[in-house]
């Protein structure tokens, strides 16, 4: 199968950041070449070709924390910080999926995600039907790292249906891990994902961490989001949350940690010295007013930082989670140049291929890369007029869903004009409202929501 995108202005993200009028060929899911005039050569004349004259090709978004499960629950835990958040609303929720209704929340959160140019996620699972998830982002055709949430300590009121014992919940894992690690080709890999520190045990966290090194998967876990669980882990831990994590191996290249926020310029140097991938997430943490990460720091200190959305948080368009980024450090410093669109795209992008393991394989636009890459139309009112600005600058503080036109993974449209390949929208609409019916009439979440 080969593709030519031709006339297209391509964002590489490449080691020297070019911006080029380019064509792309494309070749069994890999970008065989790159070059001005591939559209004109008779051996490219059997390529399928798509006329990009006038768009922006970027390197398709990665969303390095989700909470994909949560995708039905937008809209029903507002105006609460994440403790509270989490007990009287999510967890509940969370523990009333069936394999149904997950498999619903992972359609909906994939057709949002194509829409916004996102080509892979790093999802923290669910506590139980977590096969639904793999089988959903197998079928549709995206990329990402997914894992069990696990969770075997009950001190923060977790409820029953998500508790397991510290046993079930390994044993799950592993199998989990045997059956999807490194299938559908390559696309889908398993990561172990304990929830965070209040709700594992310390033999869990070590276990995973065991497992995980001698399985070479990852490790997903949240740290130092919110003041409370701070100081809800100190009080458990006598330490730091990171460097508690730090001090039982919690970090590493092999490690990516949600959130990062509370943390002093002990822990970021902790992060940047092992290679430790922190996910920032600004929309979930000015919603829970939870702080914001001091990312413009940790990039100076040499710290691997994405970008993700997190979790129920009303919005999963992946362009508007990145203006989010590339403004709120202007915000906390009080300096209009800090985290440049660049600095917030390669976030967005090589950020997430890094966290995914898959550098070599994603995250840039360049010959022997995977073809994966969102097409944005600039022609919209909100990115209008286009000319003589840069094109990093309007993807970054402009562009929304509105201006996606395709999203490719592999090398194959799965978002293409409004349609989908691999998904009936009308169907997942319906599908979402019925399963989110269905989860707040469920005996432990329908008490909640009494009036």
């Amino acid at each position: 199968m080969r593709t030519l995108l031709a006339n297209a202005t391509v964002i590489t993200m490449n080691p020297a950041r070019d911006v080029l009028d380019t064509d792309i060929l494309i070749e069994n899911g890999v970008i065989a070449d790159m070059g001005p005039g591939l559209a004109g050569r008779p051996e490219n004349a059997g390529a399928e070709r798509v006329d990009l004259s006038g768009r922006i090709v970027i390197p398709g978004l990665i969303q390095s924390h989700m909470h994909v499960t949560q995708s039905l629950f937008r809209g029903l835990a507002d105006e609460m910080e994440l403790m509270d958040w989490l007990q009287r609303r999510i967890w509940p929720l969370e523990g009333a999926h069936t394999p149904e209704t997950n498999a619903a929340a992972a359609r909906l959160a994939a057709a949002e995600g194509l829409r916004s140019g996102v080509t892979a996620f790093i999802d923290m699972g669910t506590a139980h039907c977590q096969d639904a998830i793999f089988e959903t982002m197998r079928d549709v055709g995206m990329r990402g790292l997914f894992g069990k949430c696990m969770l075997d300590l009950g001190g923060t009121d977790v409820p029953a249906a998500l508790m397991e014992d510290t046993e079930t919940c390994l044993r799950e894992s592993e199998r989990l891990m045997n059956r999807w690690h490194m299938s559908a080709g390559g696309r889908l890999r398993y990561a172990f994902a304990p929830r965070f520190v209040p709700s594992c045990t310390e033999t869990l966290l070590t276990r995973t961490r065991d497992m995980a090194r001698a399985n070479g998967v990852r490790l997903h876990t949240h740290a130092s989001e919110n003041k409370g669980e701070c100081a809800y882990v100190e009080s458990l831990v006598h330490m730091r949350n990171l460097r508690y994590l730090h001090s039982i191996g919690y970090t590493g290249e092999d490690v990516i940690l949600a959130h990062c926020i509370w943390i002093d310029d002990d822990e970021i140097r902790i992060l940047a010295d092992t290679g430790t991938h922190a996910v920032h997430c600004p929309s979930s943490n000015m919603k829970l007013a939870s702080g914001i990460a001091r990312i413009d720091e940790m990039l100076a200190a040499g710290c691997r930082v994405a970008l993700g959305l997190d979790g129920a948080h009303n919005h999963m368009d992946a362009l508007v989670e990145l203006r989010q980024a590339g403004i709120l450090q202007k915000v906390r410093t009080n300096r209009p140049s800090a985290l440049s669109p660049l600095q917030a795209l390669e976030m967005a992008t090589l950020g997430g291929a890094r966290a995914l393991g898959q550098e070599d394989e994603l995250g840039s636009l360049e010959p022997g890369k995977k073809a994966d890459l969102a097409v944005i139309n600039p022609d919209r009112l909100n990115m209008a007029p286009r000319i003589g600005r840069d094109p990093v600058a309007q993807v970054v503080y402009q562009a929304t869903h509105e201006n996606v036109e395709a999203t490719m993974v592999d090398g194959v449209f799965l978002y293409r004009d409004g349609k989908y390949a691999t998904l009936d929208l009308g169907e997942c609409l319906r599908d979402a409202e019925s399963a989110c019916a269905r989860i707040l009439r469920s005996p432990d979440v329908a008490p909640l929501f009494a009036h």
